[in-house]
């Protein structure tokens, strides 16, 4: 069939997995027959059996997806907030095929590839988005670092002998102060993430709120904290303590010295996700984690 040049999608694949080498090279088939046009990064297609139909693309930019209408993206969690990294700077929707663990950013299973392509070809999929933090790192007054994140951006002590000593804040007051691993400061959509194991609360996607979860905190008050999605969340490392560290998304990172102070508001710039169908939030927290359900009855009609 004759590639319809007027729809691209881009594709994005964990090539060092061999499901993804096999998932991929189904997906740009079935998209290829149908005449949609696929563009994939040069380094990843030296890995991957790919027609010579498929468009290479030499530098990994935000201007790459330009001109594709949807980024699909093969692999696990880390893969998947790679190209959330794309899906932020381009505006381009991005589609999750899981092929890791638990994938909660991911639309899709691998079983799923045939239907993701029919879905895709037919344009029956919806667009949702998803809040994001922007972090700023203060110190001395002036901002030494800026960056964003989807899940969360969590502030670290550097080693393992000793711990972080922190003060936190929210909407410019002081809350407590205590010795721990760190702080997760987290969108609803990391609630299922880092937060999830530092013991936060699951929140619903559609809540709009901000998160701060202690690490390991040695305090008496150390719960988890929800707060306004127009709060300001601050976390300040003491003058007198070790430097940390700052991840944003599990991915990015740089060192807070002594007396720095990380600020995470709500994020100027959503990242966009493609939805395939209408099952509830319930349902996917019950399946990614094969919680017991065995006795449920469900409500009267």
């Amino acid at each position: 069939m004759t590639q319809n040049l007027a729809r691209t999608v881009f594709l994005l694949a964990h090539t060092g997995r061999p499901a993804a080498i096999r998932s991929a090279e189904l997906v740009v088939k079935g998209l290829l027959r149908h005449g949609i046009g696929v563009r994939v990064l040069e380094e990843e297609a030296r890995d991957l059996p790919l027609p010579d139909e498929v468009r290479l693309v030499k530098e990994a930019t935000p201007q790459c997806l330009d001109g594709c209408e949807l980024l699909i993206v093969l692999g696990g969690d880390g893969t998947l907030l790679r190209g959330a990294e794309f899906a932020r700077a381009s505006g381009v929707p991005m589609l999750g095929v899981n092929l890791g663990r638990v994938g909660f950013l991911a639309e899709a299973e691998r079983d799923d590839l045939d239907r993701v392509v029919d879905r895709v070809v037919a344009r029956s999929y919806e667009v949702e988005e998803r809040m994001t933090v922007d972090v700023v790192v203060h110190r001395n007054g002036d901002i030494v670092h800026t960056d964003w994140a989807l899940n969360e951006a969590a502030v670290q002590k550097a080693g393992a002998e000793k711990l972080l000593e922190v003060v936190l804040e929210i909407d410019g007051r002081p809350v407590t102060g205590f010795g721990c691993d760190g702080v997760v400061l987290s969108t609803p959509t990391g609630s299922t993430a880092y937060a999830f194991s530092a013991g936060g609360p699951v929140v619903w996607p559609e809540v709009e709120a901000l998160l701060m979860v202690p690490i390991s905190a040695h305090a008496l008050f150390a719960k988890p904290l929800v707060t306004s999605p127009d709060s300001v969340l601050a976390v300040e490392v003491l003058p007198h303590v070790p430097s940390g560290v700052l991840w944003c998304d599990g991915r990015r990172t740089v060192e807070l010295p002594p007396g720095a102070r990380v600020e995470v508001r709500r994020g100027a710039v959503p990242v966009r996700l493609a939805r395939l169908h209408h099952s509830s939030f319930t349902d996917r927290l019950v399946a990614k984690f094969a919680l017991p359900t065995t006795g449920w009855r469900g409500a009267p009609h």
